[in-house]
Formats: structure tokens, sequence, C-alpha cells
């Protein structure tokens, strides 16, 4: 059990007979009646996001999760394939449970997040930084760097991200997993 001053964003709880992710919250005390929490609240199972208010120290049930390291091996018409970094254990996991799946790469390290007490998997989250090369791009035009103009750029999974001018086809690049926008060139 825990109350309303442990949340943190991330947190897995027990709501409504059913597991939420807190996606953000705030803690709220007017000048006049008690102190409550508003929350923003991920059902895990649906993906759907609902606001919900908890009076201040209320007691919420803490979902157990676990963070395991697995290895991105494949991908095929059933889903994505997964190895266990040290038990080498594969598992399947379907695609709504990928969040940013474009951004994957075979042998690219995640952090599968489980339900300790059901085994049941909840997400696979990448990392926040991916290095990825850039399979083609318009060239820019020479001269033309005076502002901040970003175009599209197709890298190596098939995605689509918007880069500077200046970069060109075979270019590696750092791309921020949680918005898509690029970070920096990559020295090889």
């Amino acid at each position: 059990m825990a109350t309303t001053a442990d949340f943190k964003n991330g947190l897995v709880i027990e709501f409504n007979d059913d597991l939420y992710s807190i996606v953000q919250f705030q803690h709220v005390k007017p000048g006049k009646g008690p102190a409550f929490v508003r929350t923003k609240l991920r059902n895990i199972k649906t993906g759907r996001i609902i606001d919900n208010t908890f009076s201040s120290g209320t007691k919420v049930n803490l979902a157990r999760v676990e963070r395991r390291p697995y290895q991105y091996l494949y991908q095929d018409e059933l889903g994505y394939y997964f190895m266990h970094l040290e038990t080498f254990e594969q598992i399947h996991v379907p695609e709504d449970l990928i969040e940013n799946h474009e951004l994957l790469k075979e042998g690219q390290n995640v952090e599968v997040v489980v339900h300790a007490d059901t085994e049941n998997i909840i997400s696979v989250e990448l990392p926040p930084f991916v290095i990825m090369e850039v399979t083609y791009t318009e060239p820019g035009l020479k001269g033309d760097t005076a502002t901040n103009t970003l175009k599209p750029a197709t890298i190596e999974t098939g995605a689509s991200v918007m880069v500077p001018l200046f970069i060109n086809t075979g270019d590696k690049i750092k791309i921020d997993t949680r918005d898509w926008t690029y970070v920096e060139r990559v020295k090889t």
C-alpha cells in the first residue's frame, strides 16, 4: 500500500480493477478545503488516458513491475521477438505494446516492463536515444543555413524524421525516441 505522497511519473498502480501508469500528477492545496492530487493515468491494456483526482493521503495499491533487459532480434507478421540478455529466453511481443516500434533496429537493447505477479508484459521501452544511419534525404542547398530549416530524412528502419539541411545520405544521427527529434550528427 502507498499513499498519494508516493506518486511519481511511471508508477504503476491498481485502480478500478485494472493497471494504470501515472503519466502526470500535481499536488493541489486550495485556499479553502482539503488538499488533493490531480492525475493523468494511462490504462496499461488499452493505452487510454484518463483524468482522476485523489484526495490527499488516499491509499492505493502498487502493482509490482520489473524492468528486464532484452535485445531486439527480429519481426514477422505475428509481432516482435526479443531475447533476455541473461537467460537467453526468447519472447514474442505484439506491436501495440511497443511505443515507437519504428525506431527498433536489430540487436538494439530495450527494457521490457513486466507485471511481476502475473508475468504479463506491460510494455517495451526503447532507450532515450538511438543512433541511426540516414538511408535517403534530399541534398541541402549550399549556403542555405541561415535558419533552422529542417528536411525529411529516411533512416535505416524505414521511419522518417526531420533533420537539419546539412545532413546527407549515409550520415549517422542521434534521435530522441520520446519525441522523434534530431539531436546531433554522430562522428564515425
